[in-house]
């Protein structure tokens, strides 16, 4: 890279910008803070080193480490090319975009050999999962959810641990004397216990509850969340499903089948108010009422799923907030709209609902029921 002093800002912004979209055309995620916190650091070390650039970059850009081959392939076109200096002098320059998809080329297609071009040719890898993981569900057309089903298998949900009552060898000598094996132990040396065992309290994993709201305002989600319901209470942990409309339905047994068709038709067919209104102070005083306060909530982690949308007295569900948050070890509230730009939780239901919540989470995609599953294993 030719020697360059550090650049203007609005140089700097300039690169940051072009050297974002190279990234993201090759499939690395790079929201708009990272590209400014990029340009703020090109403005620090310059463009002169290539290495100093190299690693501004891959620090604030970059987040996975599977993402690392792509950067450093973007890299390598645009700085160590001719686009850098191009763009930094304000002229235009030609790159050309090979894309490499998952999917061969029908026959006759991709024949014709590519015109050579003389700015530098970038290569792309489209993976079609990659770009399902990050679509909002309410965008899936019928194949992307069969194929969402099929990813969503493979999540698993496992909740905080909590000592238990359970006891389990200590490997330290330290703990509760176990009598029992220090015996074992004595039989290898002729009855004399030269080495003592001791036992120490064992760990479990907490119970999740999912509740999830069916209204009709969540009908563009509903159907995707209540196919995560089912591979989470499938994967045979400590899973309780409800669902919440203008009632509230405990759908656990339902969903237990391995096979997910099955499952959701007797979801179906056992909520009756599927796509109607939404009583989430009701629902939830229901649930406190005959579950969560008698055992189920107490030392678990409460995850709901809505929009908070709700016909009914914001100050109830303010009160059953209030009433889970009390025994629940955390509480947890997936909103699919809050990835959408400039939202605020100005629903009378959600902002009454808010203050009582450890976690407000989104759940508009793969990749956000990811995250979900992170913060409850927490």
């Amino acid at each position: 890279m030719p020697e360059v002093d550090r650049p203007e800002p609005a140089a700097a912004e300039r690169l940051a910008v072009a050297f974002a979209r190279i990234l993201r055309g090759a499939g690395i995620d790079v929201p708009v803070g990272r590209a400014v916190t990029f340009a703020e650091a090109l403005t620090l070390v310059g463009v002169a080193r290539s290495s100093a650039v190299y690693w501004a970059g891959r620090t604030t850009l970059v987040a996975r480490p599977e993402d690392v081959p792509a950067y450093d392939k973007a890299f390598d076109a645009f700085w160590r090319g001719r686009m850098a200096m191009a763009i930094l002098q304000g002229q235009p320059v030609e790159l050309t975009i090979v894309m490499d998809t998952d999917e061969e080329a029908p026959p006759g297609e991709g024949d014709d050999e590519p015109e050579e071009s003389e700015g530098p040719t970038l290569v792309v890898r489209f993976s079609r999962q990659e770009v399902l993981r990050h679509k909002d569900f309410a965008a899936y057309t019928h194949a992307e959810f069969e194929e969402a089903r099929r990813l969503m298998a493979d999540l698993r949900l496992h909740g905080a641990l909590r000592r238990s009552r359970r006891r389990r060898p200590s490997r330290k000598a330290e703990g509760r004397p176990d009598l029992r094996r220090t015996v074992r132990r004595s039989l290898r040396s002729g009855g004399e216990p030269i080495r003592r065992a001791f036992s120490e309290p064992g760990e479990r994993p907490r119970r999740i509850v999912l509740i999830c709201d069916v209204s009709g305002s969540m009908e563009p989600y509903s159907r995707a969340l209540v196919r995560f319901l089912h591979a989470a209470v499938a994967g045979r942990g400590r899973i309780e499903a409800f669902v919440l409309g203008t009632r509230l339905t405990r759908i656990t047994r339902e969903l237990s089948s391995r096979d997910p068709d099955a499952a959701l038709a007797r979801a179906a067919r056992s909520v009756p108010d599927w796509s109607g209104g939404t009583r989430l102070g009701e629902g939830l005083r229901d649930f406190n009422d005959q579950w969560g306060v008698r055992g189920m909530a107490r030392g678990s982690v409460v995850v709901i799923l809505s929009d908070g949308w709700d016909r009914g007295d914001p100050a109830l569900l303010a009160e059953q907030m209030q009433r889970l948050q009390r025994v629940a070890y955390r509480t947890v509230w997936v909103n699919p709209l809050k990835a959408s730009p400039g939202y605020a939780p100005l629903a009378a239901g959600m902002a009454a609902a808010l203050p009582y919540v450890d976690e407000f989470v989104e759940g508009h995609s793969l990749d956000s029921l990811q995250t979900l599953a992170e913060v409850i294993s927490r």
